[in-house]
Parts: C-alpha cells; structure tokens; sequence
C-alpha cells in the first residue's frame, strides 16, 4: 500500500494517532508500506509503527533529497552522513542501472534519480492502491496525480484520503464543485474514497 503523508506532524495529536492507526493497520495486514523514505513527522510516525509491529517499509528516494539532508533521518540518510551515494550504492544488495536498494532489517530503501521517477515506482510497487494522510503541496500533488492516473486508465488502483479532523473536506468540496460544473464527469467521484475517522 502507497501511503502519501507530510514530513511535518501537524499540529493535532489526531494526525499523529491516525498515522500509527494506519502503520499497526498495514503490519497487522501483512501489507507492504511504500512510502516516500523520510523518517520525520507522519511520514516517520507511519513507517517507525510498521516497523515496531515487525511489518515491512519500503521507503523510494531521490539522490537530490539524500545529498540536501533528506525528509528525515531514515535508513539511507543516516549511511549518506557517512558515505557518499555512490558509496552506497556499491555497498547495495542489488543495484541496477537507475536504481540502488538499500536493506536494514524489514526496512528497504530504493533510491532513484528524481522525485518523477519516486513518485513512478511507488505507484508501480503499490499493488493494494494508495492511502493518503494529511500534508502540504508534495501530498497533495501525489493524491491528485494518482486520482487523475485513475482517470486515463494509467492504473485502477483504489484512491483513500483520510479525511483526518476534516483535513480534506475543502478538497471534497472542490471535486463536488468541479462535478457540478461539469469539469469533472459524474462518475468521476468512485475514483477516490474519502474515509473520516471517527474522533479521538
């Protein structure tokens, strides 16, 4: 399951309960977490939970990120303060011509060239469908390419947008409104699920 989420925490305890929600959720299920690989706020909380319940993490990085200081201090940022890329990249398990993997326990860590070529393997690797938490302009940019992916047929994979203390709604409201004015098909609506969890 791709998980789309902030590298921020947010302000509400409730973002930071749905994301461990979520990460007991997808170890319980023997699901696979992809993510975007950062180890801070719910990006961090989400994969940290997985791993507590001794499920698997598959974080996808760009180079860039991990040379800038990264989204947080995850498996490839922690060895990239000690090496170079390149470095790591000699020391991976299994290194092809785009793509270097990187293991630490039931953590992977697949780094890419370009944030384009993240946001294409996560969509590739998530068989289940994507579910999206709270974040800023990154989230919001992978939610709606993967609805509109659903759109053209590119995948038919299931679109979720925790709608968590109401986050989303102005995006539901902006879909409803965009239904309404016939710049979005009716049936444009079964291409993402908002779920709202219940308080607390």
């Amino acid at each position: 399951v791709c998980v789309y989420c902030a590298s921020s925490p947010g302000l509400s305890p409730e973002y930071r309960k749905a994301a461990e929600s979520l990460g007991a959720a997808l170890a319980a299920s023997s699901r696979t977490l992809i993510y975007g690989g950062g180890d801070r706020g719910l990006m961090g909380i989400v994969s940290n939970t997985v791993i507590e319940n001794s499920g698997k993490a598959m974080g996808i990085i760009p180079r860039s990120l991990i040379l800038a200081g990264g989204e947080g201090r995850g498996p490839v940022e922690r060895a990239a303060s000690q090496a170079t890329v390149e470095q790591i990249e000699q020391g991976a398990r299994n290194v092809k011509k785009d793509v270097a993997v990187v293991n630490s326990g039931n953590m992977q860590t697949i780094v890419v060239n370009s944030m384009h070529e993240r946001k294409l393997q996560m969509a590739r690797i998530a068989g289940a469908g994507f579910v999206t938490l709270p974040g800023g302009f990154g989230t919001y940019e992978e939610v709606l390419e993967a609805i509109t992916w659903s759109q053209i047929g590119i995948n038919q994979k299931p679109v979720i947008v925790l709608n968590v203390n109401g986050f989303y709604e102005p995006l539901r409201t902006l879909i409803d409104g965009a239904i309404k004015e016939a710049f979005i098909q009716e049936n444009g609506r079964r291409l993402v699920t908002f779920i709202d969890p219940p308080p607390g």
